[in-house]
């Protein structure tokens, strides 16, 4: 089980993000902290925390408070932004203290989700070896996206995803001959030479 503390000093907000969290395997609330002084305090009394979804603006503070503090403690603690903040500057200090995420409300679930997974995906990569090949510290650093070389080879304007739909279409219907039945075989087009059809 993975335990998730919600730091946010909006209860419809936390809660919503605590009714998301459910809907995500082996993901658990293990609280909700409406003031960063008050996500201190859980923070040094909860057993395990492995996760932390973290809101920027609160009441009277600073949810970019905390992270200097999780970024001392030797638990290794990893940070979900959840917040309306999109300053360059709140990103920056974000992105600088290592958040794994950044959400900027108002979000849908599949995001909520994939940050999730993407995240879990990343920790399970980093526990699993004791050493990593240069792929691993690709798949690590690059939020285990990576391109397939035949993605990276499409023609210009041909995204993965048409291509994909293209072949589907082709396969669906590959048994069909698209001729005229009226057409002969070998056709002459206006103003070009014969052609095999």
């Amino acid at each position: 089980m993975i335990n998730v503390l919600i730091v946010d000093d909006d209860s419809m907000v936390a809660e919503l993000n605590r009714l998301f969290l459910s809907r995500v395997a082996d993901f658990h609330c293990c609280g909700v902290a409406p003031t960063v002084r008050e996500a201190r305090e859980m923070l040094s009394h909860l057993a395990q925390v492995d996760l932390v979804l973290l809101d920027v603006y609160m009441q009277q503070e600073n949810g970019l408070d905390l992270l200097p503090a999780l970024r001392a403690d030797a638990r290794n603690i990893d940070v979900i932004m959840i917040t309306s903040a999109a300053d360059r500057c709140t990103v920056q200090t974000a992105l600088h203290y290592g958040v794994v995420d950044y959400l900027i409300k108002p979000f849908q679930f599949p995001r909520f989700e994939e940050a999730l997974l993407s995240w879990r995906k990343k920790r399970d990569l980093k526990n699993a070896k004791s050493s990593y090949a240069q792929a691993d510290v690709d798949s690590l650093l690059r939020g285990g996206v990576q391109q397939q070389e035949s993605a990276r080879r499409l023609p210009k304007g041909l995204t993965p995803q048409t291509l994909r739909l293209v072949c589907q279409w082709i396969d669906a219907w590959q048994e069909r001959d698209f001729r005229p039945m009226n057409w002969p075989r070998r056709c002459r087009y206006p103003g070009s030479h014969a052609a095999n059809i």
